[in-house]
């Protein structure tokens, strides 16, 4: 990390191995692991605490003060987990005194131009393409995908195993398995292709389906829908996920398609 044509602040901690390109700036109380590429230009300030074997391309912001008129200049983190790449021009900010805290987990791949606002806790191996966009207070899961362009609005939720098409707006909460897509954002199916990637059966994979099917496509409420699956479902940790999410729903769920496209 000998990089004379970089500035590196004394108060920084950072591992031995790290490497640190020309004109990268990296201020006083930051954090960062073994075996990171710092790349040209990238600027990384004051709360930033950076895994070991992360990839952070040039032009990235990390750990800039909250864009919220409320913050006062409390002292507040960035966290990025090991083995994440964040890619060229990618701002992240620190949080608030709300949860004091924005995190990204491990093994996360933040494509080009992507915004992650204050105080969202994203999952693990998450992907975010192309000038994906979270406002403050979001929570991911584990295995989400947001495909580019997509703008998730503050305090929503996306559950596990979720993926959200391209150029999507996404004003309710995304529940664990599912897929969506359509203005206004809707329930599509469940993400089966993800799921087999990742080791799931077929059989777990068609108890989601049948779960999403009584949420969906039998014209229940969402506490009639809730009441049948939990009484004709046998109890899984998939399907008491499911339940769980839309009981700790703020916003509400996504709308399922037929009944959206109906109201037009």
């Amino acid at each position: 990390m000998n990089q004379p044509l970089a500035y590196v602040h004394p108060g920084a901690k950072i591992a031995k191995n790290v490497v640190i390109e020309p004109f990268a700036t990296i201020n006083n109380n930051v954090v960062i692991g073994e075996g990171t590429w710092i790349g040209s230009n990238v600027t990384i300030m004051e709360g930033a605490r950076i895994g070991k074997n992360c990839n952070i391309f040039p032009g990235a912001v990390i750990s800039a003060i909250p864009q919220d008129l409320k913050y006062n200049d409390e002292e507040t983190t960035a966290e990025i987990g090991d083995n994440t790449t964040i890619r060229e021009c990618v701002t992240i900010n620190r949080g608030t005194t709300d949860r004091m805290k924005t995190v990204i987990g491990k093994n996360c791949w933040i494509m080009a131009y992507s915004h992650i606002a204050h105080d969202c806790f994203v999952g693990d191996h998450c992907i975010f393409s192309n000038n994906s966009t979270l406002a403050g207070h979001i929570t991911v899961g584990d295995y989400v995908v947001l495909a580019g362009m997509t703008a998730v609005h503050q305090f929503c939720s996306i559950g596990n195993h979720a993926f959200v098409t391209g150029g999507s707006l996404v004003r309710k909460d995304v529940p664990p398995y599912a897929k969506a897509a359509r203005e206004p954002l809707s329930y599509v199916g469940i993400n089966s292709v993800g799921l087999r990637r990742r080791g799931f059966s077929t059989e777990k994979i068609r108890e989601i389906q049948d779960i999403y099917r009584i949420l969906y496509q039998k014209n229940y409420n969402n506490s009639q829908a809730v009441e049948i699956i939990e009484a004709e479902m046998e109890a899984t940790p998939e399907r008491d996920e499911i339940l769980q999410f839309i009981k700790d729903s703020q916003r509400g769920i996504m709308k399922g398609y037929f009944s959206s496209s109906s109201n037009h």
